[in-house]
């Protein structure tokens, strides 16, 4: 049985994660998904596309999919079903889990590395996180879970951009990309999304190209080690939290993100140690992590990434003839000490 590919949906209460699922799951897709939703608060799925009173677990959907509420074990569900996969009990392509609007999506996505029968059954594709254009900035401000959610996210989705100015919607926009500059963020009406934009992201494939927004890395060139400061600036920043710039507010988010890029070669052994010691201790607070790396005596490009203390590596294609050869990494994650971590990888290097 090939792998098989699992969406986390995750966002704010009140972001339209339901609104969007219902939509993937009515639209005329042909493809059979497996929704797996915890079980939190009035925001079930059940109750509004199936109008169905029961206590079974799973229960199928007319268009051939399937949903189920987690009463036990995140593991134990995903093991369930596959179970009723391989004995043709039920028929489902994919799974989406839907997390509860207060979750963190960290532990859900550790659940495929850690556990071993899990990773052998399952893919972990893509975290899609929804924002409200709405509250979006005040709950940024005031729940860490919220800053998490965009933190981990892959592709994000801001609904109710019609409720606010274009203006309110570009700041909000902007304050996300300085948290995570690899996620691609579209506004949405209404759940109104392509099926493509939602699944085979390859967010956790190793190979997958590293995504930065290109703006990003030109917005306040944070990229680099040194660069010029506006008048508008307080002069000591990396990131453009302290930046005083006209179009957006001050928000300094403990979700913060930052590239590391260099020309020159790194050193696997030093590059290594010196990663494995900063995921023991920084660990935790590390929320993504992804990189592209020119490794000394190797024709082909290392790449990396990781969720919080899991790290892991792979060798991708050859450069290019004519490329150049830059290593690119982004790291996403909980007041993370930024000059530690470049100082520490520049002496990585060869």
């Amino acid at each position: 049985m090939s792998l098989i590919p699992v969406t986390i949906l995750t966002g704010f209460l009140g972001s339209g994660k339901t609104t969007l699922l219902k939509r993937i799951l009515t639209e005329a897709h042909g493809q059979r998904i497996a929704v797996i939703e915890n079980e939190f608060g009035e925001e079930n799925i059940d109750n509004d596309i199936l109008v169905a009173d029961t206590e079974e677990q799973i229960i199928q959907m007319n268009n051939g999919c399937i949903c189920c509420t987690i009463r036990e074990d995140l593991r134990d569900t995903l093991s369930d079903l596959a179970k009723q996969k391989r004995a043709g009990t039920l028929t489902f392509d994919r799974v989406v889990i839907e997390t509860t609007g207060v979750a963190d999506p960290g532990p859900v996505a550790q659940t495929f590395f850690m556990d071993d029968e899990i990773a052998e059954l399952y893919l972990l594709d893509a975290i899609v996180t929804l924002v409200d254009a709405k509250h979006g900035d005040k709950q940024l401000d005031e729940r860490q879970e919220a800053r998490r959610q965009v933190g981990f996210a892959d592709q994000i989705f801001m609904s109710k951009t019609d409720l606010v100015s274009k203006e309110e919607a570009d700041a909000l926009s902007h304050r996300i990309k300085h948290m995570n500059p690899r996620a691609p963020q579209k506004r949405v009406h209404f759940g109104d999304v392509a099926l493509k934009e939602v699944f085979d992201i390859k967010g956790f494939n190793l190979n997958a190209k590293l995504d930065i927004d290109p703006d990003f890395l030109k917005d306040d060139g944070h990229a680099h080690h040194h660069h010029e400061h506006g008048e508008h600036c307080d002069h000591d920043h990396e990131h453009g939290e302290h930046c005083n710039h006209p179009h957006h507010h001050v928000h300094d988010d403990d979700v913060k993100s930052f590239v590391y890029k260099s020309n020159r070669p790194f050193n696997p052994t030093k590059l290594e140690d010196f990663l494995g010691s900063m995921v023991q201790i920084y660990g935790p607070r590390m929320l993504r992590y992804k990189g592209v790396l020119n490794v000394t005596g190797m024709d082909k490009k290392v790449v990396f990434q990781g969720v919080h203390q899991l790290m892991g590596s792979d060798v991708g294609p050859k450069w290019a003839p004519g490329e150049t050869k830059v290593s690119k990494m982004v790291f996403i994650g909980i007041d993370l000490p930024q000059d530690l971590f470049k100082a520490g990888l520049d002496q990585c290097l060869s």
